[in-house]
């Protein structure tokens, strides 16, 4: 059985999206906007991105094993 992470597999999906949208939007606002808004959806991809990346980690965990002594 596989382990499961602090996001839910629909918020996961979301996650996913919401970086993909924010890593796209960033490039164009920089060629769009004369000043450093843009930097704002940077950051907002690399918070999203952390927060898949650690969920990834927990779902990834080894379940701890019951040994009986």
């Amino acid at each position: 059985m596989r382990s499961v992470g602090f996001l839910s597999e629909r918020q996961r999906r979301l996650a996913w999206l919401g970086f993909l949208l924010a890593s796209f939007q960033a490039p164009l606002a920089a060629k769009l906007v004369d000043d450093a808004s843009w930097f704002l959806a940077v950051v907002v991809a690399l918070v999203v991105a952390t927060v898949i990346i650690a969920d990834d980690a927990q779902r990834r965990r080894p379940e701890p094993a019951d040994y009986v002594e």
